[in-house]
């Protein structure tokens, strides 16, 4: 059997404007760009793994639309398989981005296509779920598809719940592991009615074992992230380097610690290698574009590898 990721998620067209700053509420600012590039959470996380050598198949839909091609650019060329990618009479996913001069940025997605994703697309592609080894699900297709896929995972749940949308309880715990940022980490916890007012790392970490989930990766931005199991909480550092545009970078991330997963790595050490690969993608453009393959030279290391990871607890 090969061992295989699937991803059931979304695609989208990422419209891409630079600004020197974020506008204020009521303010209009010129930009630059226009640019059309793809993007989508789930296609994100699919090209990462892909380029980090795994066999990866998708679940999604598009439109039949001119935004369809750029958005299956780098799915087609990473090697994603795309034949469970439903073809709709909606518009392709749209993604608005605003990307500042010291690389944040603000999105505004327009589901399209993707809103289609629900129980019964999913369900027609069961036999793709129960096969693989990997599931990877995010928090842009709408939340029946979303437990439609992890009841007919055959293999590791990882979830990304982002944005952090109301799904049943049950497919939420499921994840092993349940990867989030500090925001994310505080709305699950209220979603599982655990609600916590400080924003202390650790502790988010800890609290959401505490609810049921049986591992967590907490990312944590240029500060690295969070590895949470019931082993203890082990920090992982992060390259410091200049960044472009931080668009994708959390993808990047997720995509290159289910590539390593699926290597057989421990959960600490393909969140090593995950924040490697997510600091590679800001120095440049874009989220696909940007991202390495198994020849670019991450930042972080000598030519033998890895970060060093340290226990917290």
């Amino acid at each position: 059997m090969i061992k295989r990721i699937v991803v059931v998620g979304s695609i989208n067209a990422d419209l891409n404007v630079h600004v020197h700053r974020h506008p204020n509420p009521g303010e209009t600012l010129l930009g630059t760009g226009g640019e059309i590039t793809a993007g989508g959470k789930g296609a994100n996380q699919a090209v990462s793994a892909a380029l980090q050598g795994a066999d990866v198949a998708f679940i999604g839909a598009i439109g039949r639309d001119p935004y369809a091609a750029p958005a299956l650019e780098y799915l087609s060329a990473s090697g994603v398989d795309l034949d469970a990618v439903e073809t709709k009479e909606e518009t392709t996913g749209l993604a608005v981005i605003t990307i500042a001069a010291d690389g944040e940025n603000s999105i505004v997605v327009i589901p399209g296509a993707n809103a289609l994703v629900d129980a019964d697309l999913v369900r027609r592609h069961r036999a793709l779920l129960g096969d693989a080894a990997i599931i990877v699900l995010q928090g842009e297709i709408p939340a029946e598809g979303f437990a439609e896929a992890v009841r007919w995972a055959g293999g590791r749940v990882v979830i990304n719940l982002a944005p952090v949308i109301e799904v049943p309880r049950d497919a939420l715990l499921s994840a092993d592991p349940l990867l989030a940022n500090e925001h994310e980490a505080g709305l699950i916890l209220g979603q599982l009615g655990s609600p916590v007012t400080a924003r202390d790392p650790e502790m988010l970490a800890g609290e959401l074992l505490r609810v049921g989930f049986t591992s967590v990766v907490l990312t944590l931005g240029a500060a690295g992230a969070l590895v949470a199991d019931a082993s203890g909480i082990t920090a992982v550092p992060t390259p410091r380097v200049a960044a472009v545009d931080t668009t994708g970078a959390g993808d990047a991330f997720a995509g290159a610690l289910c590539a390593r997963l699926l290597r057989g790595d421990s959960l600490v050490r393909a969140a090593t290698h995950a924040a490697r690969v997510a600091a590679y993608s800001v120095r440049g453009a874009g989220a696909q574009a940007s991202y390495p393959d198994l020849s670019s030279r991450l930042p972080g290391a000598g030519a033998t590898g890895n970060l060093e990871p340290g226990s917290t607890t």
